[in-house]
């Protein structure tokens, strides 16, 4: 088959406009829906006793709740007309989503870092996500209107120029494109950019395994076993934990060694061959529940600490990957999922840059799907609450930059996506305004969750609470 021309993709791209126009982007839809009953469907299936700790956090103000519902946004952009120039789509890309970390090479790189709902879909489901972020994070900080839409028009500005250099480049160099600290550095248009930049790579390096080994775990002269910190970190059949008897029958007796050899040996199937040679040097010392983030609570995540004969250590996570919410809503062309750990890990590969080299995939008991990654590996993410206007600015352009990037990789439809976007600033404030106005829906389903928590519809608890239940 022919190849098309890039005054074919270009056309194409320009095509979109007819049945999706750039202003058509302001449209939030008609949003008639019952947020808590989304949040209960998203909720099934959960560790029952952690479902109100994921509320507890998500109750913490308009963006923790924000971060916690993609189910509600993705339903809400499947109302509204799409593009149509669909892709490989993070599906979760808010501001949080974004961080550092290593590469096989060891080097420092900021990127997406959140594939859990990845997805085909509609590349602009990434911006809308990203840029409602943007709005509610910035009244969350108690910023001006102005500044809020200035953040969102300065990421999607960024997106539109970054998408039109990456429709200039050839296949190869898109797939080598990493976006470094030290480019971030040399890129800053502030002193205060550079010396911030500079600050996270400091802090990256220090957060390796063998710095959460010593405040993770204890050694009693032959073996190391990882302290519990309930809620957060409790041993399944242990006396901290939070598994209902029912729950705990999936590790069969009690034998979790046993549950964890026969995923072992699916994993290792997903892995190269290097890879499969390097895990050899590792044997497994505990394993424990970890809870994670704010929307994944209650979803199974698992801590593995391994050591190799010089007693370094390796923190292993295997985390439930349970249907993306972009796939229930949007119906794509591509080939039936077979596995959500696969789809996860395949999108992560896709979407980032470098991925991390432990990643793979496995089923685990009663059939749950799961993927395998490193715990911590000088990761990193940015404490925007302490931020000033200037560097919440640099990090919108900077996320803007990275989802161009990762889209343009993924894809390989740069020319269509630039194409349809122009040069203008249309595009942008069209999604200005989509923003502010999705920005005022979390805040009422915001107050809707609230009520339900308060009239105890559903039961929300918080860290503090849950911990206050154990004494270690």
């Amino acid at each position: 088959m022919k190849a098309s021309t890039i005054a074919e993709r270009e056309a194409r791209g320009r095509a979109a406009r007819e049945h999706s126009k750039r202003s058509s982007h302001r449209a939030v839809g008609e949003l008639e829906r019952d947020p808590v009953a989304l949040l209960r469907q998203s909720s099934e299936g959960r560790v029952e006793n952690l479902v109100p700790l994921r509320y507890g956090r998500m109750a913490a103000s308009p963006f923790t709740f924000f971060r916690g519902t993609a189910i509600l946004q993705a339903h809400d952009l499947s109302k509204i007309h799409s593009t149509g120039l669909t892709m490989p789509i993070c599906g979760d890309g808010h501001l949080m989503n974004f961080g550092g970390f290593a590469t096989p090479e060891r080097q420092l790189v900021f990127d997406l870092n959140d594939f859990d709902e990845v997805s085909i879909g509609p590349f602009e489901w990434d911006l809308k996500r990203l840029t409602a972020s943007l709005v509610v994070a910035a009244r969350h900080m108690r910023l001006s209107r102005g500044t809020a839409e200035s953040l969102v028009m300065t990421a999607v500005g960024e997106y539109r120029d970054r998408m039109a250099q990456y429709a200039q480049c050839g296949a190869l160099e898109l797939w080598y494109d990493r976006i470094t600290f030290d480019r971030m550095a040399e890129t800053a248009l502030t002193p205060e950019r550079r010396r911030t930049v500079r600050r996270g790579m400091e802090k990256a390096a220090s957060r390796t395994h063998e710095n959460l080994l010593e405040k993770m775990a204890v050694h009693d002269g032959d073996h190391w076993t990882i302290r519990d910190a309930p809620p957060a970190l409790f041993h399944v059949l242990g006396a901290n934990t939070l598994f209902t008897p029912e729950e705990t029958e999936a590790f069969q007796g009690g034998n979790w060694r046993k549950m964890l050899e026969r995923m072992w040996g699916e994993y290792l199937k997903t892995m190269s061959h290097d890879r499969r040679e390097l895990l050899d040097h590792f044997t497994v010392q505990d394993m424990v529940f970890k809870v994670v983030g704010v929307g994944s609570v209650g979803t199974r995540c698992m801590a593995i600490l391994l050591v190799d004969h010089m007693n370094k250590p390796l923190f292993l996570q295997i985390k439930e990957a349970r249907p993306s919410v972009i796939a229930q809503v949007y119906q794509s062309k591509s080939a039936a999922i077979k596995h959500e750990g696969e789809r996860v890990v395949q999108g992560q590969r896709m979407l980032q840059a470098a991925s991390d080299i432990f990643l793979g995939w496995a089923t685990g008991p009663l059939g749950r799907q799961f993927y395998f990654r490193q715990l911590r590996d000088m990761k990193l993410s940015a404490n925007i609450e302490l931020f000033d206007n200037d560097l919440l600015d640099g990090y919108a352009r900077l996320c803007g930059w990275i989802m161009a990037r990762a889209h343009a990789k993924a894809s390989g439809q740069a020319i269509e996506v630039s194409a349809y976007i122009g040069r203008g600033d249309q595009f942008a404030e069209s999604l200005t305004a989509y923003a502010t106005a999705y920005a005022d829906q979390v805040e009422r389903d915001y107050d809707v969750f609230l009520k339900a928590c308060r009239s105890g519809e559903l039961i929300a608890r918080t860290d503090e609470d849950m911990a206050a239940d154990f004494r270690i």
